[in-house]
């Protein structure tokens, strides 16, 4: 929990689903991960090749609220409530989401009642979430014609945040330069495309998500294992390793090679060379007991794919 900026109103029924909250996601990073999930579920990249906000209809748009407190509740098993949407801690909780900060549109029903409200922002990979009040005196007094209200100034100024413009898993396609997305579209078939994404965010975490859209398929490591359907083998001629955060060993390689550490499902590529004779500095040693170093990009050199071991069990 954030420490408020102005002394907030005694609520012993918020503080409880905040504490519940915490307990469940202490540093926000399992929230973080559902909202990913929800952006990437909605995008459908591996059908529609769709990776941002602005390529979205207007229905799918208004959908995402709705997404976001099922796959909430889904991975929290949160209780449902009578009334509201959730059950936490033994108290009445709503899930509002908006794309903007102070956009929640709180129903008639949540007057008076506890509200979770989620943000997220995936161009600038932030999100917040919160609880609050909705008490009427808190309310703008302008409904829609639906009978919603949004916060007042001094409602906003009442949530309790538990993460506030925390960091969001990046959306990998997003982020990368629009010449290099059209790079990696037009580089072929779905193993030179899932290649190309790699050569060209080296040494930067991709998500799985990002693999699947630019593969066109669901089973993205297919696309990434070694042998002559995947990205590894011939990356591996060209000194550029790749990483899973599946596996605890794929991880500890990417921590001895000074890469960032890929989450569950993520990866991470990285320039690298056999290391020769006399080395003496960090090494990542493959299940196969081959050695590789960190390289830069114009000092990297071909490896032994065999570096991954069996080709069961290692993505």
């Amino acid at each position: 929990m954030l420490p408020p900026s102005t002394p907030l109103p005694e609520d012993d029924a918020r503080d409880r689903v905040v504490c519940e909250i915490e307990r469940l996601d202490p540093d926000g990073t399992i929230t973080g991960q559902v909202l990913r999930d929800t952006f990437d579920q909605l995008y459908d990249g591996v059908r529609t090749r769709r990776y941002q906000w602005d390529q979205l209809f207007k229905t799918e748009k208004t959908h995402f609220g709705t997404l976001v407190e099922i796959n909430l509740q889904r991975e929290f098993a949160f209780g449902d409530g009578d009334k509201l949407d959730y059950r936490i801690a033994g108290h009445e909780v709503d899930a509002k989401y908006s794309q903007t900060s102070g956009g929640w549109m709180l129903p008639p029903e949540a007057v008076g009642e506890l509200c979770m409200v989620v943000t997220a922002n995936d161009e600038r990979s932030t999100f917040s979430v919160g609880v609050v009040r909705a008490s009427e005196q808190l309310l703008n007094a302008r409904p829609n014609r639906d009978g919603k209200r949004t916060l007042s100034a001094a409602g906003r100024e009442t949530i309790v945040w538990l993460q506030k413009d925390a960091s969001l898993p990046p959306n990998t396609l997003l982020q990368m330069p629009a010449l290099d997305v059209e790079a990696v579209f037009s580089a072929g078939a779905g193993t030179a495309r899932v290649s190309e994404l790699f050569r060209r965010t080296a040494g930067r975490v991709v998500g799985r998500a990002a693999v699947a859209t630019v593969a066109a398929q669901l089973d993205v490591t297919r696309r990434v294992r070694g042998g002559q359907s995947g990205s590894r083998d011939p990356l591996a001629s060209e000194g550029i390793v790749i990483l899973g955060g599946a596996y605890d060993w794929q991880r500890d390689a990417a921590r001895d090679l000074g890469l960032p550490v890929p989450r569950r499902t993520e990866y991470v590529a990285g320039h690298v060379a056999p290391t020769q004779a006399g080395w003496g500095g960090p090494v990542a040693r493959g299940p196969s007991g081959l050695l590789l170093r960190s390289a830069a990009p114009d000092d990297c050199a071909p490896f032994d794919p065999l570096w991954y071991g069996a080709r069961q069990g290692t993505l």
